[in-house]
This record gives C-alpha cells, sequence and structure tokens, in this order.
C-alpha cells in the first residue's frame, strides 16, 4: 500500500525516541510545525535548498516496512550553487530490522557509511558495470580505513564504532541485523551515519529496479512534520 501520513508522522517520532536514547541531538528545525515552517523566512534558504531536515521514503515500493528509510540530513551543498557551496554532506540513517532501501548507486557521490549506535550493519555490494548492473568482479573496499578485497554480494558486517567507504558505482544496500539493535515497540533499531560528497537526490541515485527517490503521500491524517522535498509548498526559496 502506498505511504501515508500517518506512517510517516509514527516514523519520525519513533526516530527521535531511538536518536534520544543514544542521546544524539538533533537541530531546532527538525522539531518544527508545518506551521512554523509557513512563518521561517529567508533565514531558512539554506536548509530548503540544500533539502536538510526529515527525508521518510519508501521509494515507489508501497512497501515501507521492508524497502524504505527514515533519515535526517544534517548538512549538505548544492552542486554549482556559489551561495550553498558546501562540498560535503552528513546524515543520521535510522536501520530497524527488516527495513532497507533498494539497491542503487551513485555516478559521482562517495560516502562513508558508519555504525553509530545499535546494533550491526549488513552491508551487500556489488560493482557496477558499464550497463549500471551488478558486476561478478571481485573488487577492494576500505573498512576503518584498511583495504579488503570482497567477493561481488559478500555481506560486511559493520559493529558499531566501524565505517565503509562505498565509492561512486558501488551498487549497495545496508540494513540492521536481526537480533542487534536497540527495541522499540519489538523492532530492533541500530543507527548509522553518512559523510559523503555533495549528495544530489534528483540526480545521482540509480536504482536497479523501478524506483523513485521520493514518495507519494496519501493523506489520511494532518502532517506533524514537514519533509525535505515538501519545503517548497510551505515557502518559496529567495534565492535565485
Amino acid at each position: 500500500m502506498k505511504l501515508t501520513r500517518s506512517v510517516i508522522n509514527h516514523s519520525i517520532d519513533r526516530a527521535l525516541r531511538v536518536l534520544d536514547n543514544f542521546g544524539i541531538k538533533l537541530p531546532p528545525y527538525a522539531y518544527w510545525t508545518p506551521d512554523q515552517w509557513q512563518q521561517a523566512g529567508e533565514e531558512c534558504d539554506e536548509i530548503r535548498a540544500c533539502m536538510l531536515g526529515w527525508d521518510v521514503t519508501d521509494f515507489g515500493s508501497n512497501d515501507f516496512e521492508h524497502i524504505g528509510r527514515t533519515l535526517f540530513t544534517l548538512r549538505n551543498g548544492v552542486n554549482g550553487h556559489e551561495a550553498y557551496g558546501k562540498a560535503y554532506a552528513e546524515k543520521i540513517i535510522l536501520d530497524p530490522e527488516g527495513q532497507r532501501a533498494p539497491a542503487h548507486f551513485h555516478q559521482s557521490k562517495q560516502e562513508d557509511l558508519i555504525n553509530r549506535f545499535g546494533g550491526n550493519l549488513l552491508v551487500e555490494m556489488y560493482k557496477a558495470d558499464d550497463d549500471g548492473q551488478r558486476s561478478n568482479e571481485k573488487f577492494n573496499v576500505q573498512i576503518d580505513g584498511q583495504t579488503q578485497t570482497v567477493k561481488p554480494g559478500e555481506l560486511i558486517r559493520l559493529a558499531p564504532g566501524q565505517s565503509l567507504c562505498i565509492c561512486p558505482r558501488t551498487i549497495h544496500q545496508f540494513w540492521g541485523e536481526h537480533g542487534t539493535g536497540y527495541q522499540v515497540d519489538g523492532i530492533g533499531y541500530t543507527v548509522s551515519g553518512e559523510v559523503s560528497s555533495v549528495c544530489d537526490d534528483h540526480n545521482d541515485n540509480f536504482f536497479l529496479d523501478d524506483m523513485c527517490r521520493f514518495p507519494q503521500i496519501v493523506e489520511d491524517e494532518e502532517p506533524r512534520y514537514v519533509l525535505c522535498h515538501e519545503y517548497p509548498k510551505v515557502a518559496a526559496l529567495s534565492a535565485s
């Protein structure tokens, strides 16, 4: 079924509970209501332009429980935009048992995936071939700065504190390992971080299946938060 506003509201509420358990603090605008965003002026243009804030998506899967993501973008830039010229991005990602993003790669973004808190992260990777599909070749990765050779599709387990560098054109999926995470409402949660070059979610996500980056939402209740791709609905950018 399609992603509903009630599921989005609940997912962010739960994310805040998990992050609070680990002592992770978010900036004040993480808690703003749609009415507060309506009052936000030019001082918030960078938040809007760089798509900082909450991101809840099912990637068009209509199966958020298994193919979805709840995350918060803390910092980012915009390629080619002097006003927002940061060359880096950072995200906090919720990794519940059983949920993952669809297999995908980036043409230009390089990222470090960091297991911040909770249980183990499982990561599945392949190099993308010339057609953007899974290659059957071995390749090198860096885990905590140490080079390892992995087989295509080999699962990499990251314990809390460990990190993995994911280079451009590396197909990847990751999720919290069952039975290892922090329990909330019967679900185990791990929290990961992503530190990367600029994240361009409109142009630099290449999915192996028929997916979309941002969801169609069924409005079954009033929104309690504003998602990062919804800002133009509540305030127009003043920057040209």
